[in-house]
């Protein structure tokens, strides 16, 4: 299959290579032989650009102001046997063909155009360009010649117009220049082609090659060898094809790691919420249960004591089950902040007047250390006051009586920073990087009451990451706990 592939894409590039090898090879012939005629052409020009003078001084085409017809046509005939290769008309001042000398009088035009003529008698004839004029022996073709004017006292009598190659000179060239074709495609032509192919050939193969270095690196990385990559060296198309490849495997490779830490995740967070789903629901079981068993000698405070237990059962279930579906939705990036300007020491003094009465049964003080300025910050509202109800409660929980809780907030006219700090117990140092996991069981987590969902702190961190911002901690034992975060402060 390897090899099907490459010699494919050899044999398919090879035979391009050819077939425009060829178009160029055919475009070059026939512009070289074109540039070559246009040549020959412009240099018998410059050659013979004097002939229509040397006859016009021989020939005395013209007697006292008429066509001399008898002198004419011996000295036409004179200088065609001289050089048979040229035809020699005479010209009246229109243009007409007054008289002419050309095998077998065959001439199919009545007047020549005379602004060729024209510019070729006043052109400079030694640097001038190739200049054509009309063939009165075929229609519409042009051909080069030598052309003079024929005056006599100031008076234009007419033209002497020679053609330098006649119709019989261009049948001998059209032969020669068949033969010229065939030895030039034999003795240049093919050599040329042959050493051409050759190069593309070997360029083609080595394109190629390289190539093939690169299927084999995607069929092993296909058949699972994740760490197969492309050598990758510097400059060309290849290498940017190799190097492209790599960090796709890279990161192919980086998700199906994540995906099986995911997975994990998921596995770990289903046995951890069928264990904590398992005690509410056992207790909530247990105590119907009782009341059903019962039910004929149970007394009424036996009874609102088991209905409030089952009660309460049910508010634990409930709130994890929020919470679960809470942190889920973050963690898909199926909740995006909707940011607005508000006052974040507003927001605080609120809710720790809404917490007062929760910390006043445990005989915990709150305050708050908030500036007199106005902090206006740029966040969504409502999740960041439930990132701040979520530190507080978490901070009455590991307060013990008679402690403190204490809200900070600083400015520095770009961040705003709110801490929010408790005397508890404090973490140790080997549990603070699990603090915001969700569901570490043993050692790693300290352990919950049985009012805790293991939640709140893992909500935090992933409302406070959509906002691009992240949750610190400090913490010693036995002097406490703090939590802090930022926010950017609006700009009017």
């Amino acid at each position: 299959m390897k090899q099907s592939i490459s010699g494919n894409l050899f044999i398919k590039l090879s035979a391009i290579f050819l077939l425009i090898l060829l178009s160029i090879g055919v475009m070059y012939f026939y512009i070289s032989l074109n540039m070559t005629e246009l040549h020959f052409q412009e240099k018998n020009q410059r050659l013979n650009a004097g002939i229509a003078n040397g006859i016009k001084s021989e020939l005395k085409p013209f007697l006292d102001g008429k066509l001399n017809e008898e002198a004419t046509d011996n000295i036409m005939h004179y200088m065609m046997g001289v050089n048979p290769s040229i035809e020699v008309y005479i010209l009246s001042p229109e243009g007409k063909i007054l008289n002419y000398v050309a095998p077998y009088k065959k001439v199919k035009l009545t007047e020549v155009n005379l602004i060729p003529v024209e510019e070729f008698i006043t052109s400079d004839r030694e640097n001038g360009e190739l200049i054509l004029g009309d063939d009165p022996r075929s229609l519409g073709r042009q051909k080069v010649f030598s052309a003079s004017k024929v005056e006599e006292n100031g008076v234009l009598l007419g033209y002497v117009y020679v053609i330098l190659a006649s119709e019989e000179y261009d049948t001998v060239s059209d032969l020669l220049l068949g033969s010229y074709i065939m030895k030039l495609a034999y003795q240049y032509g093919l050599i040329t082609l042959f050493g051409a192919l050759l190069v593309g050939m070997l360029s083609i193969w080595f394109i190629t090659k390289n190539l093939q270095k690169v299927i084999n690196s995607v069929k092993k990385f296909q058949n699972g060898e994740m760490s197969a990559r492309i050598k990758v060296t510097k400059g060309g198309e290849i290498n940017s094809l190799a190097e492209a490849f790599n960090e796709m495997a890279d990161t192919i490779v980086g998700n199906i790691e994540n995906m099986k830490s995911m997975e994990n995740l998921r596995r770990e967070l289903v046995g951890n919420v069928s264990h904590d789903l398992r005690t509410p629901l056992a207790v909530i079981h247990g105590y119907i249960e009782t009341l059903i068993i019962k039910k004929e000698n149970i007394s009424k405070e036996e009874e609102e004591k088991y209905l409030t237990r089952a009660l309460e059962g049910t508010e634990r279930l409930k709130k994890l089950v929020d919470e679960l579906f809470e942190l889920s939705k973050l963690e898909a990036k199926q909740i995006q902040p909707t940011k607005e300007a508000f006052f974040i020491n507003e927001l605080i003094d609120d809710i720790s007047q809404k917490y007062g009465l929760l910390a006043k049964e445990k005989q915990i003080s709150i305050n708050s250390e908030i500036t007199n300025d106005p902090c206006l910050v740029y966040a969504d509202v409502s999740l960041i006051e439930r990132v701040l109800q979520n530190l507080i409660d978490n901070a009455i929980k590991y307060t013990p009586e008679n402690g403190a809780i204490k809200l900070q907030i600083t400015n520095d006219n770009q961040q705003v920073e709110i801490k929010v700090c408790d005397t508890g117990n404090g973490i140790p140092e080997d549990q603070i990087p699990f603090v915001f996991d969700r569901y570490h069981i043993g050692d790693k987590r300290i352990s919950l009451d049985k009012n805790s969902t293991g939640l709140g702190l893992a909500i935090v961190k992933r409302i406070l990451e959509i906002h691009d911002s992240s949750i610190k901690l400090t913490s010693k034992i036995g002097k406490g706990t703090t939590f802090s975060f930022n926010l950017p402060q609006y700009a009017n």
